[in-house]
């Protein structure tokens, strides 16, 4: 009984129901093995010798497979049919060999279906064969280039740039983009142009719009009507001649459907249609294809397997009628850099199964489903059949010409099904116009003159920065996710409104790299790289030889910066950066002369947290600072500086606003020795910390506000905003972590609430988990204890209790609480203090330690030992 890994529970449980009882089908869950995230895991001063270790997590999963291989002395590898999936089968039986799992008679196969079907599955077991040792060197090289960028690099912008987290072969090209399209729209100076358009009506009484094309008998550009004045010219022109039509010309049109969905165009449209993120709409289809419902997710195919084309042909005379059936297959040419590791385009199984069929319960699996099921159909659909009419609108003279467009579809074919999305919105004609002849006489109904201005390239969305990257050769389907998905997590770019704009610490990565490192970040240099590793997988090229060579140059150049300070990086980042910085002014002065002081000079600053700002150097006589990027006196008047936002004086207290780590607060008075810890406290999410006045910042400053004392047990109520919203908080202070929470519904609710609506709060919240958390219950009262305060016994979780002011003596379990004396009461409550005396006691000998000679040295000793850890970001932060 043959042991068959896959890559994912998932995947196993599927592939288990077709091969039945005679197979035992087990998972990797992923990669087995990788790079330790150390110093040396690849030797480059010996022929780059890899250094492999099982993950943690991966040793159970490689010890229940060879487990089952004592009782099974047969292993099929079944993992994915790309790169990635042969290095995880090579990785598997490396490791299955050094544990000696696999012996000298153990047949090792490897098998591949691009879609997980009864069929495609018993296919591909008919026809083993041993893991591609070209796709497994292709594999070794981009992970071995991945580590020496990530491992040598990062390090690099550590030490010269402060915040910087990591640099990577592939993300800090895919950067790059977003850095400069964000310049290229701040170096963007409008340009204002005007449109003149009329209202028609023809001599049967209907109505339409035509635009001027034509003035003082010369054809228009865009820019010619370029004012007001000018637009009213052109008004006056149409209005005071008579128009009539001089041609109408009617042309036939087609619209072809687009090719089947690959990785790169399945995330565009996953962005476009749904606002899927790339790692989103993977995700999605990752389970979809597991659950056998699609063909293999990551590939460069655009091809479709005969079988497929011809249930595709089925499926839609079937449901739509022959007449949406062209006379012969669609064919699509496989884009494919390297035939060897292109698959099939991203198909359904199943041609005739819709989602709704499928029964998919999960919104992005069912909406990706019906995404790929349509554009699967549409590409084997006749074309749409179009009319497209112009009809020119001129005067006698000559002076004056307008135009219309207009289209009309005859027959939809693939557009009954799905129509393909557009980054950008275009100007399309698709109205039906009246039916004139020429000759009509036109009335004008009105004359209409419209101001226009010119619009900046737009910022890149998920989907057409994978869009440019595929047209640039950068990455390859399996990476475009992560590369996406990583420059968001490392802070260098955040998405708002589905568009992605670069954050200070994003442009200081690029501007360093491209001034340092240029050769690496450049456009052709990342594409011809990709083109040699795809040589390497097509066995047309040694893959240390690529290595070597990448090697001899990027180390030379890490060597470079060894002796950089990073005051020259910086001047460096200011220098080029200058333009942009400090842009001429309309006075002509030097935009770089500080306007708090006028004596010091501007230049960019980072801060701790790795953003940056522009600040003075007469600093700290002038702490003058506005935001990174040009000046914007709105943003500078509206901004928090590093050095807080001041909001103004309460009780003889500045009253600031900071950005912090965690989210904006506000803080009453400065950091000093004698005050190491000023109030502080977090803004809420519904307030614009930027808006913020004094009131709200005083106000805030109030909490925790105490509400009272809770009636039934006299243990404090507490009003105050947390992570989640505002909340009530029942406990002796706020600081406990015990007591119970109650939220509430609103943010004024936090200086209002008062104790009825608190305790009803409370109650509500008790109920509602059974009584955990609630107050203790007074099983009963024995009265005033020797020293004063009363003495109860309490109900409590783990059993009775006495409680005397803060101390909780538990009874004995033999005892019955209901004959406790109060005797007995005073004498559990003296143990239990003096236990607790005694706690205190040994606090001293803490204290102690406060001398700490010896611990220094060791501290010293340790800390060299460190730096190799520190560089585990570096190792993973290479991801493509």
């Amino acid at each position: 009984m043959p042991v068959v890994v896959v890559e994912s529970p998932a995947k196993a449980k599927t592939i288990n129901k077709y091969l039945g009882s005679d197979y035992t089908v087990l998972a990797s869950y992923g990669h087995v093995r990788d790079l330790p995230p150390k110093n040396g895991s690849v030797d480059t001063d010996h022929d780059f010798d890899m250094k492999w270790e099982v993950a943690s997590d991966s040793k159970k999963h490689v010890k229940a497979i060879a487990d089952a291989l004592k009782d099974d002395n047969a292993l099929i590898l079944a993992t994915d049919p790309d790169r990635e999936g042969e290095a995880i089968s090579w990785h598997l039986e490396e490791a299955l060999r050094l544990r000696k799992a696999i012996k000298a008679d153990t047949p090792v196969s490897r098998v591949v279906f691009n879609a997980i079907t009864k069929t495609a599955v018993t296919e591909a077991m008919k026809n083993p064969r041993q893991v591609d040792g070209d796709l497994v060197e292709a594999y070794l090289a981009r992970r071995a280039l991945d580590y020496l960028v990530g491992f040598n690099l990062s390090p690099v912008l550590w030490r010269k740039l402060p915040g910087a987290k990591s640099a990577g072969r592939v993300q800090s090209v895919s950067l790059r983009l977003i850095v400069e399209r964000e310049m290229e729209i701040e170096a963007f100076r409008a340009r204002e142009y005007w449109s003149v358009s009329a209202l028609m009506k023809t001599p049967r009484g209907q109505e339409f719009d035509a635009r001027l094309t034509v003035l003082a008998g010369k054809k228009l550009d865009r820019y010619d009507i370029k004012d007001a004045t000018a637009a009213e010219l052109a008004v006056q022109a149409v209005t005071s001649r008579d128009l009539s039509v001089t041609s109408v010309e009617a042309k036939p049109a087609t619209r072809n459907p687009s090719p089947p969905f690959m990785t790169s165009t399945l995330q565009q449209e996953a962005s476009r249609k749904f606002g899927m993120g790339a790692r989103q709409a993977m995700n999605a289809a990752q389970r979809l294809y597991e659950a056998g419902h699609i063909t293999y997710m990551r590939t460069d195919g655009i091809d479709m397997a005969p079988e497929a084309v011809s249930a595709c042909r089925d499926a839609i005379g079937g449901r739509f009628g022959k007449e949406y059936v062209p006379k012969e297959p669609r064919t699509y040419k496989n884009k494919a850099k390297n035939a060897q590791e292109a698959h099939e385009c991203i198909r359904p199984t199943e041609m005739t199964a819709d989602a709704a069929a499928l029964g998919l319960t999960d919104s992005d699996q069912r909406r990706l489903y019906d995404l790929i099921w349509k554009r699967t159909l549409a590409c084997q659909m006749e074309s749409a059949r179009l009319e497209r009419t112009t009809v020119e609108i001129g005067s006698q003279d000559g002076q004056v010409g307008l135009r219309a467009n207009g289209q009309v579809v005859m027959f939809d074919g693939f557009l009954k099904v799905y129509e393909e999305g557009r980054d950008d919105v275009e100007d399309e004609d698709d109205k039906r116009l009246p039916q004139v002849v020429q000759g009509d006489k036109m009335e004008k109904r009105s004359v209409t003159p419209e101001q226009h201005f010119t619009q900046p390239p737009p910022r890149y969305t998920e989907a057409t920065l994978v869009k440019r990257m595929e047209e640039l050769g950068i990455g390859r389907p399996s990476t475009y996710a992560s590369i996406v998905t990583t420059i968001q997590d490392r802070g260098y770019v955040r998405k708002d409104k589905n568009r992605l704009i670069p954050e200070d610490k994003g442009r200081l990565v690029t501007v360093f790299l491209e001034n340092y490192f240029r050769r690496y970040v450049e456009y052709d240099f990342t594409a011809d790289l990709e083109d040699e590793l795809d040589d390497v997988s097509a066995g047309s090229r040694d893959w240390k030889d690529v290595l070597g060579r990448f090697w001899r140059d990027f180390s030379a150049a890490i060597a470079e910066t060894a002796d950089l300070r990073i005051t020259e990086v910086l001047d460096k980042i200011n220098e080029v950066l200058a333009p942009h910085l400090f842009p001429p002014n309309e006075e002509g002065t030097d935009p770089r002369i500080c306007p708090n002081c006028g004596a010091g000079r501007l230049s960019m600053r980072t801060a701790r947290s790795g953003g940056a700002f522009i600040g003075c150097s007469n600093y700290p006589e002038c702490r003058y600072t506005r935001p990174f990027g040009p000046p914007d006196p709105e943003a500078e008047a509206s901004a928090i500086p590093p050095e807080g936002k001041l909001l103004g004086e309460d009780q003889g207290d500045e009253i600031r606003v900071f950005k912090g780590r965690f989210g904006p607060y506000v803080q009453r008075g400065e950091v000093t020795e004698e005050n190491k810890k000023p109030p502080r406290q977090s803004v809420p999410k519904d307030w614009v910390a930027e808006d913020l006045t004094l009131e709200q910042g005083v106000m805030l400053l109030t909490l925790p506000r105490l509400v009272g004392t809770h009636p039934e047990d006299g243990i404090n109520v507490w009003a105050n905003i947390g992570r989640y919203g505002p909340y009530i908080k029942h406990a002796d202070s706020t600081s406990d972590r015990g007591g119970t929470n109650a939220n509430l519904e609103g943010l004024d609710e936090v200086w209002s609430v008062g104790m009825n609506r608190a305790v009803q709060l409370l109650a509500e919240k008790v109920a509602s988990r059974g009584g955990r958390g609630g107050a203790a219950k007074v099983m009963k009262e024995l009265g005033e204890h020797p020293d004063g305060g009363p003495v109860a016994i309490m109900e409590g979780k783990y059993g009775p209790y006495v409680k005397w002011e803060k101390i909780n003596a538990t009874l004995p379990k033999e005892q019955d609480p209901e004959a406790l004396s109060m005797d007995q009461a005073v004498t559990l409550i003296a143990e239990k203090a003096g236990k607790k005396g005694t706690k205190k006691k040994a606090a001293p000998k803490k204290k102690a330690a406060a001398k700490k000679p010896a611990a220094k040295k060791t501290a010293a000793k340790k800390a060299p030992a460190k730096k190799p850890a520190a560089k585990k970001d570096a190792a993973k932060a290479a991801e493509d």
